[in-house]
């Protein structure tokens, strides 16, 4: 086993002792038969996010990948252990502001490094040709960034939905289900908008500026809103409020200048295609 490689098992089994000891201090049931019974949906996202890991160490052994996306997906892997098993986690059970913090670096950190880390050549490596038919099957998907950035919305605004997401807040089942479809649709939009093919850079860029616009508009309803949502507490409408500005500002951001750099990219194909057509020459 390469350095690298051992390096990367040494913070997997780090960040693999970290859920223990954040479920120990959560508010979220943990004594008795029923309580066990409540988590076993997070013991189970811990183990399938250990095997994802592993497998791609595996697999770095049977396929080197470069140095760059190799320590970008263990980079990953550590932000998104730490975000969803880590104390963050705990926070984000007893406030909107650092639920939406929690949301935000899924979606706006995770998602996107993970597109950049490229580790499906390790997973394929690690699994074998008999889950070709699955990432065949995810790279038809990200063919159309539209549909991609509309599945990613619906997540979005689902999720904080008053019902939804108090049920995400009182139930592990529901919390793991929030966490796997905001990690699942935000992986498909950022693998559709950062790696278009030449003929759907323009559909990236204008997925990238209808996201901005719709969780700006959301993050602007929370920001703005009169009554509180999801809680009736003394402070729960500020709380509110600073989840709204978390999503608004930061999270708006990197939309914004992701849709910034697709555009800059479709005008540059509009310049370079006629060359390559012997139309035009500077």
């Amino acid at each position: 086993m390469t350095p690298v490689a051992c390096g990367g098992l040494g913070i997997m089994l780090l960040v693999a002792g970290v859920p223990a000891l954040a479920l120990a201090h959560s508010g979220l049931p943990t004594a008795g038969a029923e309580g066990s019974y409540e988590q076993a949906p997070v013991w189970l996202a811990q183990a399938l996010f250990a095997l994802a890991w592993l497998a791609y160490i595996i697999g770095a052994i049977r396929r080197q990948p470069r140095f760059g996306p190799h320590l970008a997906f263990h980079t990953t892997m550590l932000i998104s252990g730490l975000t969803l098993f880590g104390p963050l986690d705990t926070l984000a059970v007893r406030g909107a502001a650092w639920h939406m913090v929690q949301h935000m670096l899924l979606i706006v950190v995770v998602a996107p490094m993970a597109v950049l880390s490229r580790p499906l050549p390790q997973w394929r490596a690690a699994m074998g040709a008999a889950v070709d038919a699955l990432w065949r099957l995810l790279h038809r998907i990200s063919r159309h960034p539209l549909h991609c950035a509309l599945l990613h919305a619906a997540a979005i605004w689902f999720w904080h939905a008053p019902v939804p997401y108090i049920a995400a807040v009182q139930t592990p089942a529901w919390h793991v289900l929030e966490h796997a479809s905001f990690l699942f649709s935000g992986w498909l939009f950022w693998w559709s908008v950062l790696r278009p093919s030449s003929a759907g850079v323009l559909e990236a860029a204008l997925a990238l500026l209808f996201t901005v616009m719709h969780t700006g508009l959301l993050g602007a309803l929370l920001t703005f809103a009169s009554t509180p949502l999801y809680d009736s507490g003394p402070a729960a409408l500020a709380d509110q409020q600073l989840a709204g500005l978390v999503m608004w500002i930061p999270g708006g951001l990197v939309y914004l200048l992701a849709a910034v750099w697709a555009t800059w990219r479709w005008l540059h194909t509009l310049e370079t295609e006629p060359v390559r057509a012997g139309t035009y020459a500077p």
